[in-house]
C-alpha cells in the first residue's frame, strides 16, 4: 500500500528522478521552471512573473505546456491554417470581385491578433486559470466558423465597383470584414494562448508558428494545381483539423478528437453541400467579365484549368463579338463579318482576351480594321516579335500579314498549356503555337528583348490587358512592368534600324489617364534612346473610346510612310493625334486643361491669367462640325509638348496625375494628385474609375484609426494597476511598431518586385510568405543563442537589416530582370536566395524581445507587444500601396529599412526591468 501510494524508496527515487528531470530541462531552456505534483500526475508551471526578493518566482495556476514535438507540430499546422485562410480569402476575391478586397480582408487577420492580444492582456489572470479551455474552445469553433463565414460572405451582394456611389455597398463590405474576421479571431485565441504558456521556449514556438506557416504557404500553392477557387477552403479545413488533434495529443487530452472529427465531417459536408441549396461558396460580381459569357443563351464552357497562375475559363458564344479596336467602317467595307470568330478567355473571372479562330483568305481582310495592323502597313515580310500571346489576336495579324517569322512571348505557363495541349484551342485556332513559322519564348518578352541580341523588324505590344485599362480602379495596386520606362527602352533597343515598336491599349476614359501615362513614358524612353531627337519618331492614332495605338519607329518614319499611314488612319476613321509634321493649334490649351480641372473641381481658382476668375469657362463659340472632341485635343496637346518640350507644366496644370511608368512605379492607376484627396473627398462620385486607388487611401486611414484603438485599449482598462511598474512603454511601442510595420512592408514590397521575374502575383505572394517566413523562423530559432548577448548582438541585427533593405531598395530591379530569364524553377530557386538575408536576420528581434519581456516578469507588456505587432503589421500592409504609388517600390523597401533602424531606440528600453513594487504592496 506504501508502495502503491508512492510512499517507498522506488518511488521516492523515481520523484526524485522526475524532479531532477525537470529542472534539467528548465536550465536547459527547453520547458519552464516546474515542480510536480505527485496526485494529479501532472507538472505545474511557474509563470515569468516579478522576481521575489529571494529570486524565485511564485507559481501560477495551470497545467504546464510541455515542448513536444506535437506542441510543435499543431502551432505550425493552425497557423498554416491561418496563412492558408488568407490567401484562400485572397482567391476568391480575386475571382469573384477584385483583388484589392482580398488584401484588405487579409488585414484583419492581424487585426484579429491585435484585438485578441488586447483581450488577453486586460484579463490575463482569467485567461491563465481557463487556458486549456480557451485553447480547445478556439480550436473547435476555427474550422466552423471558416465555412460559416464564408457562405454567409458570399451572399452578400457587395460590388466593389459602386463603393463610392452607392452608401449600402460600404456596408455590404464592412459585413464581409466582420465575417472574415471570425475565424482569424478563433486562431489568434488559440495561438495567443500558446504564446502564453509558453512564454520561456517562446523562440521555438515563434519558430514553429513560422515556419509552419511558410510551408503551409507553399502547400497551399500546390493545391491550387488540385481544386478550382470555390474550394480552396478544403486546405486550411485540413490543417486546421491535424493541427487541432495535434494539439489534443500535446495536452494529453484525446477524447475531443471525437468532436472534431465529427466537426470536421460536417464541415466539409456543409461546403460542398451549400451549392445544392443554391448557397454558392463563391458569388462572382454580375460585373466580372466572365458573367456577362456565362449568361449569353448559348453560352458554353470549352476549357476550365486552375494552377496558380490563375483560374481559367474559355467560353464559347454567338454573342461574343470581341472585336478589339475595330474600325466602325468594317461594316461598311466587309462583305461579311467573319461569324464566330472569338473565343473569349478569362482569368480570375477579368477578360475577354478574345482566341481568333483561324481564319481563311477570304475572310482576312477583316484583319485591317484592326489596330494592330499599322506597323504592316509599311513593312513587308518582317520578322516579328509579339511580347505577349496573349488570346492570340496580334499573333494571327502577324501570321496573315506575311511575316517572315513570329516569335511570341508568354509569361503565363497556363496560357501556353491550354494552347498545347487542348484539342478544342488547337482545332479553333489552327494549332497556332505549332505553326512552322512560331518560335515560343516561355516568359516574359521584355526579359527576353532585354536580354537577347535578336534583332527585329517589328515588335508588338497589343491589348495585352483583355479589357484592361477600361476599368483602371481595377489596376490600382497591380504592378505593369510591360508598360514601362525600361521595358520600352528594350523593346526600341531589340529594333533593326527602320523597325517599329507598336503599342495598342484600351483608351476608354473620359477625361484621359492611363493613355497619357502611356505616352509620357514611350516619349521618355525614346529621348534615352534617341538621345532627345524624336520629332519624326512616333506616330499616334486613337479611337474615341476605345483604343490608342503609339508607332515608334527607329531612325524615324520617311515621309511617304508617314502620307500610307495617314491615309489608313483617314479610311479607318481614326483620330489623328501626332505624325511628323502634326501642327498643334495651342489655343485651345488653356481652355481643355481649365473645363478638365472644372469637371472635378469647379470651384478651384485658374492658374491661367488669361482665364477668367474661380474657373468660370471663356466666351465659346459654336463648335466646327469638325472640331476634335476634347480627350483627343488632349493627346495632341500631350504629344506636342512630349516632342517639343513644356510637357512637365502641362502635367501639373492637368487635373490627373500623368508621370511615366518605370519599374519602380509600374502603375496605370493612381491618378488623382495626394494633394487633391482631401478636395475630392465630397465628389467621389465624380472619380468612380478610381476607386481602387481611393480605398487604398481609405485603408490606410481605418487600418491606422482600428490599430491605434487596439493598441490603446489595454491601456484604458490598465495604466495604472498593469503598466505602472513597465519602465520606456512608449519606446517599446515603437519597437514593437517598428518590427509590424517593417516585417509586413517588406514582405508586401518584394511581393510586388518579385513579380517582375516570376509574371505571377499570385506566385509571388507564396514564394514570398514561404521564403520569409521560413528564413525567418530559422532565424528565430537561432536567436536563442545569442539572448545572453543581445545588448551587443542586436544593434549589429538592425544594422545589417537596415543596410540589406535599402541596398534591395536601390539595385534588386537589375537583379530581378536578370533572373526572369531562367527557367521557372531556377527562378524561384534564386528568388528564395535573394529572401534569405534579411528575412533570417528579420527573425531575430520579435523573439528575443519577446524572451526579454518574459524573463523580466513583464507579463502584461508580453500580450501587448504581441498585439501592438499585429496592429502595426496592418497599419504597414495598407501604407505600402500609398508609398508605391506616390513614391516607388524602393522607397517601400528603404522606409522599411529605416523602420528597423528606428527599432534600435527602442530594444534597449525593452531590456529595461520591472520597477521596484510600491512600499504597501510589498508589505502587504
Amino acid at each position: 500500500m506504501r508502495q502503491r501510494h508512492g510512499k517507498g524508496p522506488l518511488a521516492g527515487s523515481a520523484a526524485r528522478f522526475r524532479t531532477g528531470a525537470a529542472a534539467w530541462l528548465a536550465r536547459a531552456g527547453l520547458v519552464a521552471r516546474a515542480g510536480y505534483d505527485s496526485t494529479a500526475r501532472r507538472v505545474r508551471t511557474f509563470s515569468a512573473g516579478p522576481m521575489t526578493p529571494h529570486g524565485t518566482e511564485p507559481p501560477a495556476a495551470g497545467v504546464e505546456l510541455r515542448p513536444t514535438a506535437s506542441l510543435y507540430l499543431s502551432v505550425g499546422l493552425v497557423a498554416g491554417a491561418v496563412i492558408a485562410l488568407q490567401i484562400g480569402i485572397m482567391r476568391l476575391f480575386s475571382v469573384g470581385s477584385w483583388a484589392h478586397f482580398g488584401s484588405l480582408v487579409v488585414s484583419l487577420a492581424m487585426l484579429g491578433f491585435g484585438l485578441t492580444s488586447a483581450i488577453m492582456c486586460v484579463r490575463k489572470g482569467w485567461f491563465e486559470r481557463h487556458w486549456q479551455r480557451v485553447a480547445m474552445t478556439s480550436l473547435l469553433l476555427f474550422g466552423p466558423l471558416m465555412v460559416a463565414a464564408n457562405l454567409a460572405a458570399q451572399q452578400i451582394p457587395f460590388n466593389a465597383i459602386f463603393l463610392v456611389s452607392d452608401p449600402a455597398q460600404k456596408w455590404r463590405l464592412f459585413g464581409n470584414f466582420l465575417l472574415y474576421m471570425l475565424p482569424f479571431l478563433a486562431g489568434a485565441f488559440y495561438l495567443g494562448t500558446v504564446f502564453l504558456k509558453a512564454q520561456r521556449i517562446f523562440g521555438r514556438v515563434y519558430f514553429a508558428d513560422l515556419t509552419g506557416s511558410g510551408l503551409c504557404g507553399l502547400l497551399f500553392l500546390g493545391a491550387m494545381y488540385l481544386f478550382t477557387p470555390e474550394n480552396l477552403l478544403v486546405v486550411p479545413l485540413v490543417l486546421w483539423f491535424a493541427g487541432s488533434a495535434l494539439w489534443c495529443v500535446a495536452v494529453e487530452r484525446l477524447r475531443p478528437i471525437a468532436w472534431l472529427c465529427v466537426t470536421a465531417v460536417a464541415c466539409a459536408a456543409v461546403h460542398f453541400a451549400a451549392p445544392a441549396f443554391d448557397v454558392p461558396n463563391l458569388a462572382v460580381s454580375d460585373y466580372k467579365g466572365v458573367s456577362y459569357a456565362r449568361k449569353f443563351p448559348d453560352a458554353e464552357r470549352v476549357y476550365e484549368r486552375a494552377s496558380p497562375f490563375g483560374y481559367l475559363e474559355v467560353y464559347s458564344s454567338s454573342y461574343l463579338h470581341f472585336a478589339p479596336g475595330l474600325s466602325d467602317n468594317a461594316a461598311f467595307n466587309l462583305p461579311a463579318m467573319p461569324a464566330n470568330a472569338y473565343l473569349g478567355l478569362y482569368i480570375d473571372g477579368e477578360g475577354p482576351s478574345g482566341i481568333i479562330r483561324d481564319l481563311p483568305a477570304n475572310e482576312t481582310a477583316y484583319f485591317r480594321f484592326l489596330p494592330m495592323i499599322y506597323p504592316y502597313l509599311i513593312k513587308e515580310a518582317p520578322d516579328t516579335f509579339v511580347v505577349q500571346f496573349g488570346g492570340g489576336i496580334s499573333t494571327a495579324v502577324a501570321l496573315k500579314s506575311n511575316s517572315k517569322s513570329v516569335t511570341v512571348a508568354e509569361g503565363n505557363p497556363a496560357v501556353l498549356g491550354a494552347f498545347r495541349n487542348d484539342k478544342v484551342l488547337r482545332d479553333f485556332t489552327g494549332d497556332v503555337l505549332h505553326n512552322p513559322k512560331i518560335k515560343v519564348i516561355d516568359y516574359e518578352g521584355r526579359l527576353y528583348l532585354a536580354n537577347t541580341k535578336d534583332r527585329f523588324d517589328i515588335i508588338d505590344l497589343s491589348l495585352a490587358d483583355s479589357a484592361g485599362l477600361s476599368n483602371p480602379g481595377g489596376f490600382a495596386i497591380v504592378e505593369k512592368f510591360a508598360y514601362s520606362r525600361e521595358a520600352m527602352t528594350s523593346y526600341m533597343r531589340a529594333l533593326r534600324d527602320g523597325g517599329i515598336l507598336s503599342v495598342t491599349l484600351w483608351n476608354k476614359e473620359e477625361p484621359p489617364k492611363s493613355v497619357l501615362k502611356l505616352y509620357a513614358t514611350m516619349a521618355e524612353a525614346a529621348r534615352q534612346i534617341d538621345g532627345g531627337a524624336i520629332t519624326d519618331r512616333f506616330f499616334v492614332t486613337s479611337s474615341y473610346l476605345s483604343t490608342a495605338t503609339v508607332l515608334y519607329k527607329r531612325g524615324g518614319f520617311t515621309p511617304e510612310e508617314t502620307t500610307k499611314l495617314r491615309e489608313h488612319t483617314r479610311a479607318m476613321s481614326f483620330d489623328e493625334i501626332y505624325y511628323p509634321g502634326f501642327v498643334y493649334d495651342s489655343k485651345d490649351t488653356a481652355s481643355v486643361l481649365t473645363d478638365y480641372k472644372n469637371s472635378i473641381f469647379p470651384d478651384a481658382p485658374t492658374e491661367d491669367p488669361a482665364l477668367p476668375a474661380n474657373g468660370a469657362k471663356p466666351p465659346e463659340g459654336p463648335p466646327a462640325d469638325n472640331a476634335p472632341l476634347p480627350a483627343t485635343t488632349m493627346g495632341q496637346m500631350a504629344w506636342h509638348h512630349l516632342v517639343h518640350g513644356g510637357w512637365d507644366d502641362i502635367a501639373r496644370r492637368y487635373v490627373f496625375d500623368t508621370r511615366l511608368l518605370t519599374n519602380d512605379r509600374p502603375y496605370f492607376a493612381a491618378y488623382v494628385k495626394p494633394a487633391d484627396l482631401p478636395r475630392a473627398s465630397d465628389r467621389l462620385e465624380l472619380l468612380q474609375d478610381e476607386w481602387g486607388f481611393l480605398l487604398v487611401w481609405a485603408t490606410l486611414g481605418i487600418a491606422c484609426i482600428a490599430a491605434l484603438s487596439l493598441v490603446l485599449l489595454p491601456v484604458a482598462f490598465g495604466w495604472r494597476t498593469i503598466f505602472s511598474r513597465n519602465p520606456g512603454k512608449f519606446r517599446t511601442i515603437v519597437y514593437f511598431a517598428c518590427l509590424g510595420a517593417g516585417y509586413i512592408m517588406v514582405e508586401v514590397g518584394l511581393i510586388s518586385k518579385f513579380i517582375q521575374a516570376l509574371s505571377n502575383a499570385t506566385v509571388s505572394a507564396s514564394v514570398l510568405i514561404t521564403g520569409m517566413l521560413v528564413c525567418s523562423g530559422f532565424g528565430s530559432l537561432v536567436s536563442e543563442r545569442y539572448f545572453e548577448r543581445a545588448r551587443s548582438i542586436m544593434p549589429r541585427i538592425f544594422l545589417a537589416i537596415g543596410a540589406l533593405l535599402i541596398g534591395y531598395g536601390l539595385a534588386l530591379d537589375s537583379v530581378l530582370d536578370w533572373i526572369g530569364t531562367f527557367p521557372y524553377a531556377l527562378r524561384l530557386l534564386f528568388c528564395f536566395v535573394l529572401v534569405f538575408p534579411p528575412a533570417f536576420l528579420m527573425g531575430f528581434p520579435m523573439p528575443i524581445a519577446m524572451t526579454s519581456l518574459s524573463r523580466l516578469g513583464k507579463d502584461h507588456m508580453f500580450l501587448w507587444a504581441w498585439g501592438i505587432n499585429g496592429c502595426f503589421s496592418v497599419v504597414g500592409a495598407a501604407l505600402v500601396p500609398v508609398i508605391a504609388t506616390s513614391f516607388g517600390l524602393a522607397a517601400v523597401l528603404i522606409f522599411s529599412g529605416c523602420a528597423y533602424l528606428l527599432a534600435i531606440v527602442g530594444f534597449f528600453a525593452v531590456l529595461l526591468p520591472l520597477a521596484p513594487a510600491p512600499a504597501r504592496a510589498a508589505a502587504a
